[in-house]
């Protein structure tokens, strides 16, 4: 087979991966979070069927202490969220009503430095008249995000289906890539191999990373905004740091809504000052220690890398497409990488005949 037809050979299969991505998104998520729970845990299984266990009592005792753990997270966490939520609910008006009683002077001491009187009032106009936009813009979002959650966030495929697709992918883990392997062109092995190995580097940097990060961030924020005393601190907290996964996007998320309750909640300087010392104090934390320390720069994903594709995700697959946004931009940027290697060392780039270097696959 040519060269170009298996280009042509392998661009319809990924053009019938991607359809049926489309077509079966709505009941892809419990198989998704399966394998990355059984990509994440591979590792530990392997020291231990390196320590001489069964892979299936491998398999058994890893799946079934990660369920159990996350059972128990749920379980102590769950009321507590909950609660917060249904209070956050009953005393949202007053919130909404000291917010605008404490904004008052702030609104007034604008308008003494508009020119006219007419100039206020294009201004008031202005957002009367795009207001009703923005909230339908927002209620549309929310409807299809909340509706995409519906579909694919199933609860009872979640504790159901996860588990058994987690267990038997973590059972047969080397299996299935030995079948994958055994379907790759022997041609260029080498070369899938090496490219495979840079993507497994990157993913597992950032997701096993990025993971622990977000975690500890929501326990530090979490912890610190309910030592300050700032009412639901625990749920902004822990909202913020599994957000996390977003750069910038959503520490700036709960720091919002962390400064809008302090300053609906307090009537001095000095909480709100503390609640804003709480998310510096974090910042600090995750770019001089948590991320250089538990992801490095091995992962080679730009910040803006990620969140490009973590929007691109979300608008084209919905929920499903943020899932695997990063897997994908993972992928994409090893072979970016790899097609700028072989640019750089062809005539296309070198005005030349191409300098004769061994390629990668041991191919002349």
């Amino acid at each position: 087979m040519t060269v170009r037809n298996q280009i042509i050979a392998w661009g319809v299969f990924l053009g019938v991966l991607v359809i049926l991505l489309v077509f079966l998104r709505e009941i892809l998520f419990p198989f998704i979070a399966g394998f990355a729970i059984a990509y994440l845990l591979d590792p530990i299984c392997d020291r231990l069927q390196r320590a001489g266990m069964s892979r299936t009592l491998a398999t058994a005792l890893v799946t079934g202490l990660f369920f159990i753990l996350f059972v128990l997270i749920l379980a102590l966490l769950v009321p507590v969220i909950y609660a917060q939520l249904i209070q956050f609910l009953n005393n949202l008006p007053r919130y909404v009503a000291a917010i605008e009683t404490k904004a008052a002077p702030l609104i007034e001491a604008a308008r003494g430095y508009l020119s006219s009187q007419d100039g206020a009032v294009k201004i008031t106009e202005f957002i009367q008249s795009h207001l009703g936009d923005v909230a339908k813009i927002a209620v549309t979002f929310l409807g299809t995000f909340v509706g995409g959650l519906q579909v694919t966030f199933n609860i009872i495929s979640l504790f159901i289906i996860t588990p058994v697709v987690a267990f038997y992918l973590l059972r047969d883990w080397d299996v299935v890539v030995e079948r994958i392997d055994s379907c790759l062109p022997r041609e260029h092995i080498e070369t899938i191999h090496e490219q495979a190995r840079l993507v497994d580097d990157t993913l597992a940097g950032f997701l096993r990373g990025q993971f622990t990060v977000c975690v500890l961030l929501g326990l530090f924020y979490g912890i610190g905004l309910s030592l300050v005393g700032l009412e639901f601190g625990l749920v902004v907290g822990l909202g913020t740091g599994l957000v996390s996964f977003i750069p910038y996007v959503g520490m700036l998320i709960g720091f919002v809504i962390g400064i809008a309750l302090a300053i609906a909640q307090f009537d001095t300087l000095l909480p709100i000052a503390m609640v804003v010392g709480v998310f510096f104090a974090g910042q600090m934390l995750e770019g001089n220690f948590l991320t250089p320390k538990l992801v490095g720069d091995r992962v080679n994903l730009h910040p803006v890398w990620i969140l490009f594709a973590l929007l691109a995700g979300g608008a084209l697959f919905g929920f499903i497409g943020i899932l695997l946004a990063v897997p994908v931009a993972a992928v994409v940027g090893v072979l970016v990488r790899f097609t700028l290697m072989h640019y750089r060392q062809s005539a296309l780039y070198v005005g030349g005949p191409r300098p004769q270097t061994p390629s990668t696959d041991g191919t002349p």
